[in-house]
């Protein structure tokens, strides 16, 4: 039993190490120059609507709500003398701008637009449709994935502004109509000591985020074999190994630029 046991752990550590190289392989062939650039421009307008335009709503429902949680859970536990009652708004901005707006929001739109590229492409593999591809002479990952992963890294800058700007906004809201503290506190504690490096560094991170969650979702769907119930495996796996990476990425990254 424990040498089949084992047996078992080496196939799946041999097969996550096959996955990193067909993997890397795919992005060689996404990476390249596209053959006509009017198709490509025509795919990424496509990409930035449907990935990117079409996100905007989930961004600002979930900023809004979260960012007066924050606000509210951060008024009602720091509550001393010892502190001044700006520290909530400080707070507050810190964690939406660093970690909330790039950080969790990738967690999220990693189950939104990473599930739609692995299905979306996985069921053009299994219907024959990249294997005709292939047959004209055209590199099907070049011509499906490049505009998807470049379209929605481009808009990532934009769904970060709007996540940070309804977060701080629901804080903005929370703050109006409960009074801990007062609004005049609140955005007082919006602009001391605030550093624009935070936004740069949030928009940076997130097109990274962006990036991984475009290219790791088109892997798992162009890689799909079978039928229906595999192109639904393929989005699940994609969501489960966006939101590892994303989160393994977050602390590499804050280490390597804040540390």
């Amino acid at each position: 039993m424990k040498y089949n046991t084992d047996r078992k752990g080496h196939k799946k550590l041999l097969r996550s190490f096959e996955r990193v190289g067909e993997y890397a392989l795919l992005l060689k062939r996404v990476l390249a120059v596209p053959d006509r650039m009017k198709e490509f421009m025509k795919e990424f307008m496509k990409g930035i609507y449907f990935l990117g335009v079409n996100s905007i709503w989930i961004v600002v429902i979930i900023s809004l709500f979260i960012g007066a949680a924050i606000v509210l859970q951060i008024a009602l536990n720091i509550d001393s003398p010892m502190l001044p009652r700006f520290t909530v708004g400080v707070v507050s901005r810190e964690i939406i701008l660093l970690e909330f707006s790039s950080t969790i929001m990738c967690l999220i739109l990693a189950g939104k637009v990473g599930s739609n590229v692995a299905s979306e492409i996985g069921t053009m593999r299994i219907t024959e449709q990249i294997d005709a591809l292939d047959i004209m002479g055209v590199n099907s990952a070049n011509y499906l994935i490049l505009p998807k992963i470049v379209s929605f890294v481009a808009f990532m800058p934009v769904l970060v502004v709007f996540s940070m700007f309804m977060g701080l906004f629901g804080g903005y809201i929370i703050c109006l109509f409960l009074e801990t503290p007062s609004v005049e506190t609140y955005v007082y504690g919006m602009q001391v000591f605030f550093r624009e490096s935070f936004i740069w560094y949030s928009i940076g991170k997130s097109m990274l985020f962006g990036f991984i969650i475009a290219s790791v979702a088109a892997y798992f769907g162009y890689t799909a074999k079978g039928g229906a119930l595999e192109v639904g495996q393929a989005s699940t796996n994609s969501v489960v190994m966006n939101s590892v990476l994303i989160l393994v990425c977050d602390l590499v990254f804050t280490h390597l630029v804040m540390g």
